[in-house]
């Protein structure tokens, strides 16, 4: 790999030589085998939770114990694979995200990113521990400053890190519809708001709270932008879909490369949240009609609205990682029409640090 030329993301003590926090993808897109190539590249390496059990064989009859397991192995099997910086994504909005918090903590994972809601309660997992660093996801300077606020007063306890996660990212978005194209919502704004924001916790606690900026972010020129703004790292989840190691099908690839700009488009979500994927025939049939509501077995995310849903997003997600994308759709951000071969996260890694480098030099 080039020589790194930027600095390096220090979260809570614990340094990454590359300030670039591999985003976690559900379901079961990044797994340990994506977030331990990363980690072994001198970023962090993230395993998303949600639904991490969907592929153990008792998934439906014993929700809760599949998906302990599947994370516990997820985190072994990675921990197995590398040294690195290791994280686990927990969407607050999980139907089990205490269980996913304590298994996490348990098992000894460097960070939890959380997002999909407003995690006010996470410190208090913590118990005697405080080897686990806790980076909460927010999509707005207001919502930063609610959690700080809350655990400093409840926990005595200030963010490790806040990632800034703006409306051009893939997946479930913390935005209204008609926010996403708005200007006044761009994530360079929102950045500059939470860096601010920081700043006013920052006195309070006396403690450096790094922020990570994501959503959007595809090139080595995007971070170094991004790191000239302030921010001390980025978040990246749509590029290392297209890698080798990526946990996901090759199909589940392929449709990131075979897809044009046109095909990404906002979708309404089940879990009463809009989300960007890229738009196919399934989609498409859950848009005039012909999909029938759905019977959920499992009820994974709170705000799903099971009972007149027409499909199940987390078996359409699953179907998706598994390569049945006549059964599913993949959720992408809005750059992920660039991917144009599948290539490994070193290889990746390298082009992000020469774009970077060319960048600084311009």
């Amino acid at each position: 790999m080039l020589s790194w030329r930027g600095k390096s993301l220090n979260i809570g003590g614990l340094t990454a030589k590359l300030p670039i926090i591999q985003g976690g993808m559900g379901i079961g897109v990044s797994l340990s085998g994506l977030a331990s190539a990363v980690a072994n590249e001198g970023g962090i390496g993230v395993i998303s939770a949600a639904a991490i059990g969907m592929l153990e064989p008792d998934f439906s009859t014993n929700y809760i114990e599949a998906n302990i397991r599947a994370l516990r192995n997820e985190i072994r099997k990675a921990r197995e694979l590398t040294k690195g910086i290791l994280g686990v994504n927990i969407m607050v909005a999980l139907s089990n995200f205490s269980d996913m918090v304590k298994t996490s903590i348990e098992e000894g994972i460097d960070i939890i990113f959380s997002g999909a809601g407003l995690p006010l309660n996470l410190p208090s997992f913590l118990g005697e521990t405080r080897d686990t660093k806790l980076v909460p996801i927010v999509s707005s300077s207001r919502a930063a400053g609610l959690i700080a606020k809350r655990w400093l007063e409840k926990y005595n306890y200030v963010p490790d890190a806040i990632v800034v996660e703006g409306p051009m990212a893939g997946g479930h978005l913390g935005f209204k519809s008609e926010q996403i194209p708005d200007p006044n919502y761009k994530l360079e704004k929102l950045v500059s708001e939470v860096i601010s924001e920081v700043k006013i916790i920052e006195s309070k606690a006396g403690k450096s709270i790094p922020v990570i900026a994501a959503g959007g972010i595809y090139t080595g020129e995007d971070i170094y932008r991004f790191i000239q703004l302030g921010a001390s790292g980025v978040q990246m989840s749509t590029r290392f879909v297209t890698t080798e190691e990526c946990d996901a099908s090759l199909e589940f690839k392929k449709a990131y490369v075979d897809c044009r700009k046109e095909d990404i488009g906002i979708i309404k979500s089940p879990v009463g949240m809009p989300g960007r994927a890229i738009i196919n025939e399934f989609i498409n049939d859950v848009n005039i009609g012909t999909k029938k509501p759905y019977k959920c077995p499992f009820h994974c995310i709170i705000t799903c609205q099971y009972k007149s849903s027409p499909y199940c997003i987390a078996l359409a997600l699953a179907n998706a990682k598994k390569g049945k994308m006549k059964y599913g759709f993949a959720f992408a951000g809005e750059n992920a029409y660039r991917a144009e071969r599948i290539v490994s996260v070193k290889e990746l890694v390298t082009a992000l640090v020469e774009e970077y480098n060319n960048a600084e030099m311009a």
